[in-house]
């Protein structure tokens, strides 16, 4: 995987256009000025806490003794289900706090920015190509990046595609997702029927 294959895979996990509804419902009740230091605060922390993420990742993956060809496995099933959960959404809600309420780190750093699918990308991309972590901190900042623009402002992206537009871009998101899930997944199968293979030569 390249880096701008990565970057996509990371912008499409991230589901900012999925999100927007979710982020300006917990903030609505939120004047206009501290809402955007809320939001900035929440997509700061997020990366922080991808970065960590990113680069801890492989420790904690040596330390499991956990090999390549399952995490990719593992990263292939985990995308899938994010994105079938994309392609059908669920009503309502589960992640709204209070009326009044400011948020912090929870829900819109973790789970929606830095949320469980998005950690076992990283986590995957660190173990598959440790030796390129230059590239991948780079596909992680051009994503998070955009997801920040985006969330940024919500309101003109929300205006511009309406929620109907919302829905159809989360939809197709999520088809691209189950491809690329597909793919891991396959790459992982690949992998350990190869080094299967070398075991029984």
């Amino acid at each position: 995987m390249d880096t701008w294959s990565a970057a996509v895979m990371l912008f499409l996990i991230m589901d900012p256009l999925g999100n927007l509804p979710i982020f300006m419902s917990v903030l609505k009740s939120i004047e206009p000025k501290r809402r955007r230091i809320i939001l900035i605060r929440e997509l700061l922390l997020a990366l922080v806490i991808l970065f960590v993420f990113l680069f801890s990742g492989q420790a904690v993956l040596d330390f499991l003794n956990v090999r390549q060809e399952s995490v990719s496995i593992a990263g292939g099933i985990i995308l899938f289900l994010i994105a079938v959960k994309m392609i059908f959404p669920q009503s309502g809600n589960p992640l709204g706090l209070a009326v009044g309420e400011e948020p912090f780190l929870v829900p819109l750093a973790i789970p929606l920015i830095a949320g469980p699918s998005t950690l076992a990308a990283l986590i995957l991309l660190s173990n598959q190509n440790p030796d390129r972590m230059v590239d991948w901190s780079m596909a992680l900042g051009v994503s998070w990046f955009i997801t920040a623009l985006i969330l940024l402002f919500s309101s003109s992206f929300h205006r511009l595609l309406g929620e109907r537009g919302l829905i159809a871009m989360e939809r197709l998101m999520g088809m691209i997702l189950v491809m690329i899930a597909i793919q891991m997944f396959l790459d992982g199968i690949a992998l350990y029927f190869s080094h299967t293979s070398e075991i029984f030569e």
